[in-house]
């Protein structure tokens, strides 16, 4: 391991490349396509790799592909590396006053149909003005979002914030709201008229997994969790069983309503707003890369 971090070369750059795309793509076979490399010489780096580093970093062969802890470390420490590798591009760049490079953004699931998010219009304006400039986007939880932009291994991530980091700049771009669905099979999928909070409480309900505005919403209004999805599309699947009610964005939701599949509960009560924002790191400063992709977010909610 000392030898390693004395001694970081090219080789090394590859390998953890190599590494952090067969963990990205879930295994060996999946890798394959990405890599452009057949699965004997992906595993011959991998083992090149765990000698370099004196670790096992993970377990592959027919009961399937996993990291070992040592191997989730030395994923998240790679992704970090790489990033700060295209942040030092960035900073060169900013003094040639070129923008080029990498940009990588984190979202929360299921905001595509959402009409108020803009963000597709701010990657296009963008994508005109840095042509240069490739981008990465990451559907990842919330929890993980902010934890991500904090270590350096996102640029910009798009959540609803819960608990606000004193590490991170938050700029409010867009929202949705929320409601209580169930679906067809379950005892209120035909009730008509208002329902009680009696009712709706002793019902089965899905939460998310993580710490969210779902989390926070169902706890107060008094909703006990007894199943869980750690996205929205979990929780749909969960509520279209026919055995579960939970909070759906009403945008996502809108199609399947339509379609029979779900139903709104009349409740008022057990609805809420949800804001979402874009947020970066406050230190180091944004580079050009990061701060033109900020400004554009910046006009796309201005204009609506």
């Amino acid at each position: 391991m000392k030898a390693f971090l004395g001694q970081l070369s090219d080789m090394d750059i590859r390998l953890l490349r190599v590494f952090i795309s067969v963990v990205d793509s879930g295994g060996l076979s999946a890798a394959e396509m990405e890599l452009n490399i057949g699965r004997s010489t992906i595993s011959r780096h991998l083992k090149d790799l765990e000698v370099r580093l004196g670790m096992v970093l993970c377990h592959r062969g027919r009961a399937g592909f996993s990291l070992t802890n040592e191997g989730t470390q030395i994923y998240a420490s790679a992704l970090r590396l790489f990033l700060s590798m295209e942040d030092f591009k960035h900073e060169v760049n900013d003094l040639h006053q070129s923008l080029t490079g990498r940009l990588v953004i984190a979202m929360f699931d299921t905001t595509t149909t959402n009409s108020e998010c803009q963000v597709n219009k701010a990657i296009g304006e963008y994508a005109k003005k840095a042509p240069n400039v490739a981008i990465d986007i990451h559907v990842v939880p919330i929890n993980e979002i902010e934890k991500g932009v904090i270590e350096g291994r996102y640029h910009i991530g798009i959540i609803p914030p819960q608990r606000r980091s004193a590490s991170l700049e938050y700029m409010p771009i867009f929202g949705e709201q929320m409601f209580l669905y169930c679906g067809q099979g379950h005892q209120l999928f035909n009730f008509e008229g208002a329902i009680s909070d009696k009712v709706i409480k002793e019902q089965r309900y899905a939460g998310l997994t993580f710490s969210s505005p779902n989390m926070e919403q169902g706890n107060a209004l008094g909703l006990v969790k007894s199943s869980a999805a750690s996205n929205q599309e979990g929780i749909a699947t969960l509520i279209r069983s026919g055995q579960y009610i939970g909070f759906l964005p009403e945008h996502f939701a809108k199609i399947m309503e339509t379609n029979g599949q779900l139903k709104k509960l009349d409740n008022p009560k057990f609805s809420y707003f949800c804001e979402f924002t874009a947020i970066h790191r406050k230190s180091p400063k944004p580079t050009r890369v990061v701060k033109q992709f900020i400004d554009e977010l910046a006009k796309v909610r201005i204009s609506g």
